[in-house]
């Protein structure tokens, strides 16, 4: 028979692991909670870290060094007889004055837009001749000291003709302005 020192000892100790059992789960409920939580701080963290880094970067300036470049044009015209001999000149170029261009006499030339994205310039440039006018769109991707790039040229000429003409490009830094 049992005697109610053995029941009260005994209802003491389901009692007490009920009570364990609820403190582990309180303990556990704490620890995914708080777990949650610092998952969620670490979330927000990289996104403010990513989107300040990709700021940056947009932002950034392009890998350019300033300086004397020396630019080589190998020009494609369609229905040439021979290929064309690549045509070499150099040029100051800045991080104000990125866009490589020859000036050439009796051409009046204006950029009529640029533009930087990271290490890759773009433009729309419009030069009028004696002989009618010549609309460029380049594209060129820096590389600290050197590039390469593409230019296309349309030349309309008096009249309604016109001359299609690609440009493919490329510069190396080869010293200081002077």
């Amino acid at each position: 028979m049992l005697q109610s020192k053995d029941l009260s000892g005994a209802l003491s100790n389901v009692l007490g692991a009920k009570r364990g059992k609820m403190r582990a789960y309180r303990f556990r409920k704490i620890i995914v909670e708080e777990g949650q939580k610092m998952s969620y701080r670490i979330i927000f963290v990289v996104a403010i870290a990513a989107g300040l880094l990709s700021a940056a970067v947009a932002f950034g300036e392009p890998n350019m060094e300033e300086g004397k470049w020396e630019m080589t044009m190998k020009t494609e015209m369609p229905g040439m007889p021979m290929e064309m001999p690549p045509t070499k000149y150099t040029q100051c170029l800045t991080k104000k004055d990125m866009v490589p261009q020859k000036k050439e006499k009796n051409e009046d030339c204006k950029m009529i837009s640029s533009k930087v994205e990271g290490n890759t310039v773009t433009w729309v440039m419009q030069c009028k001749t004696k002989g009618g006018t010549v609309d460029s769109t380049g594209k060129i991707t820096y590389k600290g000291n050197s590039f390469e790039g593409v230019v296309k040229t349309t030349m309309k000429e008096s009249g309604d003709e016109q001359i299609e003409v690609t440009g493919r490009m490329s510069g190396k830094r080869i010293g200081d302005c002077k």
